[in-house]
């Protein structure tokens, strides 16, 4: 069969046609953000269907899995490889579910879990959670309110910018992309946004993108500013389990927890290098990021359930090459200057606030 695909860097065109495919096929929870700037595209003819991956010089790197028809996801899947292949590159899809994760042959890492609500159970699980009332009632009680933007009004806001900067700034890496690509402001389309306000002030604010054949969202950023008491999280979650509710959307996820194990299975990986590898990022990397602490987060939020979520190869085995490539893919270049520039700027955080108390009155500050 002769080929039917086509390769392209997302412009205009190739968005509206991956928008339109995404919107009637997606199923995979981060099938939305393949529109994330930064991603190519792979279109097949047919069956309709559209791959968003990220190019390193040996991998192509896909964002969750192939779009496309109920039970087209491995043809698909074939097909883009075969590409891949003649092109001189292996493909590895980070962020895959069942089917795929489980077609043999495959070789899959666990990445972690996402936990998963049906809207309806929102105020059951409010219920029982004394703790989780008294979080929302903090925020009330500082007279934060909860309002939904239209896409007109929030692309580009100057507001929700200010807000996302000093997000940003509060994190121990520079910002990453691919499937956590932070800026989403202008390139919002079917997405919605819900936004905290103190008096006049935007305090915070909460980005979902729709999961079209689950009835359902992913709730991709919850972003608060400075200035957001305690409970603002919590706040938006409730405002946006509510009005999914009166809906009748039946699924809602926040999305991938990594290393999470909350999911209930335990799948090891069968080399030592791997296990050594994630050892060091479980013991060193809350250093720059906190995976415990947003594990919880989501946790306490009571899910119906975790889905687990993999990194995964097809017919061959994962290797370092492999997770170096997706390591490119979220730092947007080379990992370790983006671990080297993770690096600068915990030092120059420690430095500030070093200096901060050394200038309180009282205070002395011995370095040595």
């Amino acid at each position: 069969m002769a080929d039917q695909s086509t390769l392209s860097d997302a412009g205009d065109s190739d968005l509206r046609r991956a928008r339109q495919l995404v919107l009637e096929f997606g199923h995979n929870a981060t099938a939305y953000q393949i529109l994330n700037p930064g991603l190519k595209l792979w279109f097949n003819v047919e069956p309709s269907g559209v791959v968003g991956f990220v190019e390193t010089k040996r991998r192509r790197v896909v964002a969750g899995e192939p779009i496309g028809p109920a039970g087209s996801i491995l043809e698909l899947a074939d097909r883009f490889e075969r590409r891949a292949s003649r092109d001189g590159v292996a493909v590895c899809y980070f962020g895959a579910e069942a089917p795929l994760a489980d077609a043999e042959p495959v070789d899959r890492l666990l990445l972690g879990a996402q936990p998963c609500w049906r809207p309806r159970s929102w105020q059951r699980i409010l219920g029982s959670k004394a703790s989780l009332r008294g979080q929302l009632a903090r925020a009330r009680n500082k007279g934060v309110l909860i309002e939904e933007w239209d896409v007109d009004r929030a692309t580009g806001h100057p507001e929700l910018n200010r807000c996302l900067e000093e997000w940003l700034a509060t994190r121990g890496l520079p910002p990453m992309h691919f499937l956590v690509e932070p800026e989403t402001l202008e390139r919002l389309f079917d997405r919605r946004v819900l936004v905290a306000r103190r008096q006049a002030t935007v305090v915070a604010f909460l980005v979902a993108s729709p999961i079209q054949n689950r009835n359902g969202w992913l709730v991709e950023q919850i972003v608060r500013g400075h200035a957001a008491p305690n409970g603002t999280a919590e706040l938006l979650l409730d405002a946006l389990f509510d009005r999914l509710d009166a809906e009748e959307s039946r699924y809602v996820t926040l999305g991938l927890s990594p290393l999470s194990h909350r999911s209930g299975l335990q799948e090891p990986p069968d080399r030592w290098w791997i296990r050594l590898l994630l050892g060091w990022v479980r013991a060193h990397g809350r250093r720059f990021y906190d995976f415990d602490g947003l594990d919880f987060f989501k946790d306490k939020l009571k899910p119906d359930h975790w889905e687990p979520i993999y990194a995964v190869c097809r017919g061959r085995r994962l290797g370092l090459g492999d997770l170096y490539a997706i390591g490119s893919a979220f730092s947007g270049g080379t990992p370790w200057r983006f671990l080297a520039a993770g690096v600068g700027r915990a030092i120059r955080s420690e430095a500030r606030t070093l200096i901060r108390i050394a200038r309180r009155p009282g205070r002395r500050v011995l370095l040595c």
